[in-house]
């Protein structure tokens, strides 16, 4: 790879990484896992990086994380272990605001793959329904109803019913 390519690729996933990480603890609830599933779709992408810079190369590797994960679950064909009690860290302070984040996480981690991850990808990364559909390899329209099916679930099984809109764009 030529150097403006690697100073590129550099630059890429010092603006995206954050993003990325945070998208890939979302989609497999470990975070040593997620740094995993970062690292191996950030491979992939350096080896391809002079085409794939000339795309959308985020769409590229979120695609690549969200394959990765599903492989993941085919592989280990257990539900996720949700955190318990002994597992919540932070401040105190905001012990309401941790308990809240946690029990929907939980309710996250047990949804289907394919509703989690468009779940994850709409509403935490902030992405349109069009680049979702892109990112997953389906329609606008399996994304929506998915979308609906698992906001839906989620608002069944976590009491968050002023914090989950029934319409819009963020939970």
């Amino acid at each position: 790879m030529q150097e403006r390519d690697e100073r590129a690729f550099e630059e890429f996933v010092a603006r995206t990484g954050d993003r990325l990480l945070r998208c890939a603890v979302l989609l497999v609830a470990d975070h040593a896992a997620a740094e995993d599933l970062v690292q191996g779709a950030l491979e992939r992408t350096y080896r391809h990086w002079p085409r794939v810079s000339a795309g959308h190369p985020e769409a590229y590797v979120r695609r690549a994380l969200v394959n990765a994960a599903a492989s993941r679950w085919r592989r280990s064909r257990v539900r996720e272990v949700p955190l318990g009690p002994h597992d919540q860290a932070g401040p105190t302070d905001h012990a309401d605001r941790l308990s809240t984040r946690d029990e929907l996480i939980r309710a996250l981690m047990t949804l289907p793959a394919r509703q989690r991850a468009v779940l994850v990808l709409r509403y935490f990364d902030d992405l349109p329904e069009a680049e979702v559909a892109a990112a997953l390899g389906c329609s606008v329209g399996s994304v929506k109803s998915q979308a609906s099916r698992g906001l839906a679930r989620l608002r069944a099984s976590v009491d968050l019913h002023s914090s989950l809109p029934m319409t819009g764009r963020t939970p």
